[in-house]
């Protein structure tokens, strides 16, 4: 009995392992659309299913100390770094390697998305849509750890 209660651990551990590479949580490389150079790292984390997105690194020297200008009025993220703020908020699963359901700030126009992540490619990728209704576009980042 307890040879058979070792071997479904022993099972159980691959599969546990590969279920944390497909999910999002960790720091992702973002890639600019034009230049096709990194642009930026976001962690995403996990608290009580539900995951968020924070810009940990800006790899532009020149835009080290920028702020969220164009943010609405009312969002309190109006005027702060962009380093350390959090543009992803409130994914959650909805499906094999998918999370929707919350939403995404690109700072530099200060315009809020609807956000779908998706993780591709055994985990090194992850497709990043953001849109409003059914425009809008997808990203590809890459797991930068």
């Amino acid at each position: 009995m307890k040879s058979i209660r070792l071997a479904i651990v022993v099972a159980a551990l691959p599969a546990a392992a590969y279920a944390d590479i497909l999910s999002p949580v960790g720091a992702w490389t973002t890639i600019d659309d034009e230049t096709k150079k990194p642009k930026s790292v976001v962690r995403i984390v996990e608290k009580d299913g539900v995951f968020s997105g924070m810009v940990e690194k800006i790899f532009d020297p020149a835009k080290q100390d920028s702020k969220c200008d164009e943010c609405a009025g009312d969002d309190p993220r109006r005027g702060k770094p962009v380093i350390g703020m959090t543009i992803l908020t409130g994914l959650k699963p909805d499906g094999d390697n998918v999370y929707a359901g919350g939403t995404i700030l690109d700072p530099a126009n200060g315009k809020t998305y609807n956000a779908k992540v998706t993780v591709i490619e055994g985990g090194r990728k992850l497709e990043m849509r953001g849109s409003v209704l059914f425009i809008g576009r997808t990203q590809t980042w890459v797991r930068a750890e």
